[in-house]
This record gives structure tokens, sequence and C-alpha cells, in this order.
């Protein structure tokens, strides 16, 4: 691949390519003949065996070429790993033979070949990063900065890791030029780009992820296993059910990653010294889960779970329903709002609950404040100061370190653009004449005394509520929401629910047999990712004894 890293490619040798021809059809085609289509989803796998196979990328009306490939070298990115829709066309440059590995044949070489699988993975990976960074990605966002649904669109595809350029109307000269090339004007704002597609005037979230093949799943699909959730907890079930020979659909209402997939760094986790983002521990567990077979579908929310004989049908928000004989409930929490009459008015406008690369490019030398005083929180402090130009970090608690751990709160202590607020609530919010958020109250409890800051953004890390309004009622919770699973649960509890068989439910399963629980939406978990990996990877036992059970 030319103008590139030399990690985002890889030449198999003749031995190597002799494995692959097992997997698929060697084809030749002329020079200039169309492999693949912007739009186009569960793609082949091509390995280029004679002549050159080139990559183009649309990029502000044009298509440009990015890369190409010659003997013993593949094309494609992630999609044909996850059987998203293509975002580059792919043709030959000069005429020869092309190994094509159809997308059910590839799963199956990455889970049998694992010398194979192991380049494979390591090169899709460092292409998406390549193509992120450079922006290389065929999408373009034209919006503003303090549209909500401009930020919805973003953190869609940030959070996916599509690659994709932005463009604010406010600033960049280049958006007005692309409104006009393709007909549009500003009153149509937020617009997405795709190459030589038709433009999406105002898309929902859910009418991208379809168009780019993020929530490809048919209505009556059917699985093993099916995990509500792609969170820590979700992705270690997905993957250890997956690679163990299950069936797996695994779903999200936003991406992988879940609460932890917002943290800017996480550096207790188990084997990572340095730390490492939870957007970026989520994509590699994502690809993990993949790899083995998950089929993960996002952004999606369940609607209603019921039992149907012997097996569960879950309903989704879109009315289209899943079978499963298990299900893997990893839902989480979200993080609670503040009790201001007009907060509703900032969602999206000023009022953020995550730490990522995408916030912190927002807040480029803006003061902003953050609520909240556990580790999150304070992670999300430090990063954010690298772009900031102030950070206020609110807490009601006279001192910070009864909730976060002594090293953050002596980084925070050394950072001199972090202002600690201690014993502090935000009691009111202002508009700007934009009507993004512009000020914030801050009330003293201890003295009594009000502060109005002028903020571009308040970001909220404060105590979570647990996702399971989607589930029924003889699922049991907590006063709180959070779901009840093994010695949790009175008998009256099962009785209620019409357990029926000899034994008592294990400890993650519900009032419903087959059905668990992991994370943070189970009561009494504790809330760390660590915890929760373990939980997801360790209830894949007692899910393959209830088949086994259900079978006998």
């Amino acid at each position: 691949m030319s103008n590139a890293p030399k990690d985002v490619n890889h030449t198999f040798t003749d031995r190597d390519i002799e494995v692959l021809k097992l997997y698929g059809e060697v084809i030749s085609h002329e020079e200039g003949e169309v492999l693949v289509e912007p739009g186009e989803a569960t793609l082949d796998c091509l390995v280029t065996l004679s002549g050159e196979t080139h990559i183009f990328v649309n990029q502000q009306g044009k298509d440009q070429r990015v890369g190409y490939m010659e003997r013993g070298q593949f094309s494609g990115d992630l999609a044909i790993l996850t059987g998203h829709a293509s975002l580059a066309r792919v043709m030959t440059g000069k005429a020869g033979e092309v190994l094509h590995i159809p997308h059910e044949n590839f799963k199956r070489l990455l889970v049998e070949q694992s010398a194979l699988s192991d380049i494979f993975v390591r090169v899709l990976t460092a292409r998406r990063e390549f193509g992120r960074s450079e922006m290389r990605g065929g999408v373009i966002v034209i919006g503003t900065d303090e549209d909500r649904a401009t930020f919805a669109i973003r953190s869609l595809l940030d959070r996916h890791g599509a690659a994709h350029s932005y463009y604010n109307i406010e600033e960049d000269f280049e958006a007005e030029r692309l409104l006009e090339e393709h007909g549009l004007d500003r009153t149509q704002l937020p617009i997405l780009l795709r190459g030589s597609q038709t433009p999406m005037i105002r898309p929902a979230p859910q009418d991208i992820a379809r168009e780019i093949g993020l929530n490809f799943m048919p209505d009556g699909a059917a699985a093993d296993v099916v995990v509500v959730g792609a969170g820590p907890a979700g992705l270690a079930a997905s993957v250890y059910a997956a690679s163990e020979g299950l069936s797996v659909i695994t779903l999200d209402a936003t991406a992988p990653g879940g609460q932890a997939g917002t943290s800017s760094k996480i550096e207790n986790y188990l084997g990572f010294p340095t730390g490492i983002s939870g957007q970026q521990l989520a994509e590699n567990a994502a690809i993990q889960a993949q790899k083995f077979g998950t089929r993960i579908v996002a952004p999606v929310s369940a609607k209603s779970l019921q039992k149907k004989d012997s097996q569960y049908l879950l309903t989704l928000d879109d009315g289209r329903t899943i079978k499963t004989k298990s299900i893997v409930i990893a839902s989480g929490a979200q993080y609670r709002s503040l009790p201001v009459d007009n907060i509703d008015e900032f969602e999206g406008r000023g009022i953020l609950y995550g730490a990522t690369p995408l916030e912190a490019q927002m807040c480029h030398d803006q003061e902003v404040a953050l609520v909240g005083a556990g580790n999150s929180a304070g992670q999300g402090a430090v990063y954010l100061s690298q772009t900031a130009k102030k950070v206020y970090v609110v807490y009601r608690r006279a001192d910070i370190r009864d909730t976060m751990s002594e090293y953050l709160v002596r980084r925070l202590e050394e950072m001199p653009n972090i202002e600690l607020v201690p014993s502090t609530e935000v009691t009111a919010l202002t508009a700007k004449p934009s009507g993004a958020l512009g000020q914030a109250t801050f009330h003293n409890s201890a003295t009594g005394e009000e502060k109005n800051c002028e903020l571009s953004h308040l970001f909220l890390f404060l105590g979570a509520t647990p996702c399971t309004n989607w589930l029924p009622e003889q699922v049991c919770v907590d006063d709180k929401g959070f779901v009840l699973t093994g010695r949790d649960i009175d008998n009256i509890h099962l009785v209620k629910a019409g357990w029926a068989l000899d034994r008592m439910p294990t400890r993650y399963e519900t009032c419903w047999p087959g059905v668990y629980a992991v994370g943070d939406v189970r009561h009494g978990s504790v809330k760390r990712v660590a915890s929760g990996v373990g939980e997801g990877s360790v209830v894949i036992s007692d899910v393959h004894k209830a088949l086994a059970e259900m079978a006998g």
C-alpha cells in the first residue's frame, strides 16, 4: 500500500497463499474491473495473486487512490471481518488473478489458522487506525460545533471507529464549497456525505448505522446466546461464548465499550502498565469477539423479553426480534443527570458524559467543568486538561479522597489548570445567544456562596442508573433497579417467576433459567472494568451447563 506505514500491509508467502486458497476461489480479472463498490457489505477478502489491485476513496467529491496491492497482498479494512459496508472502491489496476475468500469462509479461516489470523487482525486494525488518523474513510460530516445532532453523528462514527472528516460550517470554507457542489444549503445541516452516494440530510444515528452496515441483522435472527450490552462484561461474555463454539449476537444501544468506552484512560487494569483508553480496550475486545464469530449489532436497544416455550424472544426498539436459548444481561448503567430544570436543553450542546478524543478536541482552549468524584471523573479531568484552558472539578463531598484513588487526586492537585471545587453543586445553567451552554452556577453548601462560571462544556460523571427498564417484572431487581441473581433472589421471587427446576439459580442466574446478569447491571457487583470482564468470562460456563440441561 503506497504512502502508508509498513504495518498496514503484509505480503503472504507462496506457502501461505496455498493455505489461503483452501478457503476461496481464484478468479481472473481484466484491467479496470470493479471488485468492490462503496456501500457493499459482507465482503470477500481479496488477495492479489498477479497484476495489481487498486483502492480508491472518495475525498471531497473526487475518487483518490490511497493504495495498491501486488502479489501476496490483500485489500480491505475491518469491514471484511465485521461484515460492515465498504467505504472504498476496489478495482484491478492491472489485469491478473485475485483470490476471493467469501466472508463466511474468512471467519472460519480466522478461527482455524492461528498464524494467518494474527496477521489479518494486526493489519486490519492498523489500517483502521491509519484511516482514522489520515481521515481516509470517504465519509464527510458537515455541521456546527454547538448542534446536538452534529455531535450525535460524530460521536456515533467515532465510537465505532469509522474514519471521517468533519467540517464546521462556521469555520471551514471547504464546507460551503461542498454544500454548493451537492446543491445543499445550511438549513439542511447536519449533512453526511459518502462519495457519490446520495447525501444524508439530518440523518438519525440508526439510519447512518444501517447505511454503513453497523446494524445489519435480519428480523427473526437466532443464536445460542444473546448478550445485551457491549461493555467490558458483555464483550468478555461474547469472546468466551464465541470462542467455545456458541453462536452469539451482541447488542448495544450506542457502540462497543459501555461506560468504560467513554473513559480517557484506564490505568489500573491488569496488563496495561501505561494505561489504555476505554475506547481502545473496547475496540480490541470487539475485534476479538468478531474474530471468533460474534455478530455485534449497534446502535439498537432491547425493548422487551418474553418466554416462548423453551426459548426466549427478545424484541428490539425497531420491532425486530431475536430467538435465543440463553440471555446474558450486560446492559450496564448510565451516568445520571443533574436536578437542574433546563438541563435537557443542553444535552449534546454543552452537557457531555464522556472524555474521549472527540470531546477533548471540542474543548480546545475552553473553560470546562466536570461534576463527579470517582476515578473516571479524575481520569477525565486529567485528560481534558491537556486541551482545555481550565477544568473545574466539582463535587459534593468535602474530601475527594473519600471516593477517588490517591494517585489521581495527587495528579489533579499538581495540574496548574485544574481547580478542585469541593462541597459544591451545580444549581443553574444559562445559555449563550446561540442556545448552547454558556454559564453554570456553583453553590457551595459549606459556605452558602454562589459563583457563576462561564463554561463551554459541563461533563457529568455522576452515580449510575442501571439500564433495566426493558426487563419483564419476573426478572426481579432491587429497589434501585439492579438485577438480582443467585443467592440474592428470595424464594418468593422464584415462585412468582415460575421457576420450575430442581436446582436453585447459579451465581449469575436470574429468576428465569438461562437468563444471566453480569457487570454493572447486577446487584452487588464491583463497579470495575476487571470485575466486569471476570464476570462476563465466568458466566459462559454456566451458559454451557444450561444449554446442556435444555438439550437433555
